[in-house]
Formats: C-alpha cells, structure tokens, sequence
C-alpha cells in the first residue's frame, strides 16, 4: 500500500510538471521556438499572484481571473514586438533573446521582492484530502491534476476543432503557404505564446500555493518542463502529460528509496529515454 500511494503521488506531481511543459511544448509545436526564459515566466505569474493576493484580498485560486489575462496579453505583445523578430531558419537566435529575457525577468524580480522566498497559501483546500480505498489524496494534488487534463483536452478541441485551431496547424506545416492563403504569422504566432502564457499563469499560481518561490527557481522549473516534453516527445500535449507523470513517479520512487535520490531519479529516467528514444514516448506535432 505504501508503494501503491508513492505512485499515486508521483502521478498527482506529474500533472504539476505537465502544467510547467505544455506552454513549451505548444510554442514548439506551432513556431519551432525553445524559450529558455519560460520557468522565469512562470515564477513572474507566482508573483503576480502574489501581488493580487495582497492588494485584492484575493484568494491564490481566485487570482486567476486576473492573472490569467493579464499574462495572455504578454505573452501577445512579446512575440508582436520582440520574439518574432528573431524567428527564422537559424534557432540560435531566439534561444539567444530568450536568454537574455531570462536573466533580465531574474533581476527584476530581485530588485521588486527581494531573494526572501513567498508562499502563497490557500487555507483549508491545502491540507484537505479525500479517501480512496486505502489511499489519502490531497485535495489540492487532484484539483492541479485535474487542470492539466482539462488544458490540454481544451487545447486539442481548440487544435482539431476550431478555425483558430486550423491556423495554428497550417503555419506549423508551411508559413510561406499560409500566409499566401491571407494567414498573418505574426498574428497567430502572437495568439500561441499568448496560450502559452496563459497556461504558464495557471502552473505558476499553483506553484506559489505548492511551495515556496524565489527570483531563482525559474531554471529549475525550465529543466522538470523541458524533461517533460521531450519525454513525452516534441509537439505532442498528451505525451507532454504522458512525459510529466513518468517525470513525477521517478521522483517519487526515488525519494521513497532515499530522500536525496528524488531530483536524481527523475534526471536518469530521462537520460534512458533520450538515450533509447532520442524523439520522445509519442513523438508527434500539433500539426
């Protein structure tokens, strides 16, 4: 029964994991763009939370509504202004741009809160769990689980099921034909890292409610996301979940073996898979 709740935990974790992944996973998939700057977008939406949660009196959940937009409009204006600029057949220099704008969010945040870590806390939603059988699950475990389906389900009917959708997938397959069939590029790959934020808003809420953030802690949250894609493979969003809960059951059985194995374990489960499957579990794009 131990074993059996270890890997419910990593399960539950992995959807954590997979929040952090599908905004990168959806960027490459739509305009073959790596942000290296993405876990630093998701600490700056736990801090906008955060700002909310003090000035409104909101609750961490309830912030949403408002960081939810407001990170979908900078993400819009970000690829308008600066990233699509930088698209083109050579990926060094986005990786470049996106570099840069990670250590300037980096210090920002340094210079406006401080290195003090912050939590945010969602009160009794924290510590309620509900009974399974012979398994206790945490209430807020299931609620950022059940999240991460919902994302990614919502974005496959936007993908498969929607004009919108048929835009995102034309420009992924050939931009020089969309754009002759009147598609503006820059306009849908505005709305994709406008998606891409938004989601990244909501992994970064429930962060701020899971642990304790910093200035800092942004590459860490890059690596769990990149190790996420690529082992569910590139493009594909329910490999993305796939690669995330394969991510958080290393994790947990690692640290159920030791405590200081938990990170570890994590690291060479996708070191196999790269090794053994270089383009992922379920290599396959949105388009």
């Amino acid at each position: 029964m131990e074993w059996l709740n270890t890997l419910v935990q990593g399960v539950l974790l992995g959807g954590l994991y997979a929040m952090f992944a599908v905004g990168l996973s959806l960027m490459f998939g739509i305009m073959r763009l790596v942000n290296i700057a993405h876990g630093d977008f998701i600490v700056l939406a736990s801090y906008l939370a955060l700002v909310v949660v003090e000035v409104l009196g909101l609750s961490p959940l309830a912030s949403l509504v408002l960081v939810v937009p407001l990170m979908f409009v900078v993400g819009y204006c970000l690829q308008r202004q600066l990233l699509n600029r930088t698209l083109g057949n050579d990926i060094l220099p986005p990786l470049l741009v996106t570099f840069g704008l990670s250590i300037i969010l980096q210090n920002l945040l340094l210079e406006f809160f401080s290195a003090d870590s912050q939590k945010l806390s969602q009160g009794d939603l924290e510590v309620a769990s509900v009974a399974v059988g012979g398994l206790s699950l945490g209430v807020m475990p299931l609620l950022v689980f059940g999240c991460a389906l919902a994302v990614i389900g919502g974005l496959q009917l936007l993908f498969y099921k929607t004009r919108l959708g048929r835009a995102f997938r034309a420009t992924s397959d050939d931009q020089s034909t969309a754009q002759l069939m009147g598609i503006d590029n820059r306009h849908i790959f505005g709305l994709a890292m406008a998606l891409a934020m938004a989601v990244v808003s909501i992994a970064g809420v429930f962060l701020a409610v899971r642990t304790s953030f910093d200035p800092s802690v942004g590459p860490a949250r890059l690596l769990y996301g990149f190790e996420a894609v690529i082992i569910g493979g590139l493009g594909s969003l329910w490999g993305t979940l796939a690669g995330g809960v394969i991510l958080g059951v290393a994790q947990a059985i690692g640290a159920r073996i030791d405590p200081g194995w938990q990170i570890l374990a994590g690291h060479l489960v996708f070191l196999l898979i790269l090794v053994f499957r270089p383009r992922g579990l379920f290599p396959r794009s949105v388009d």
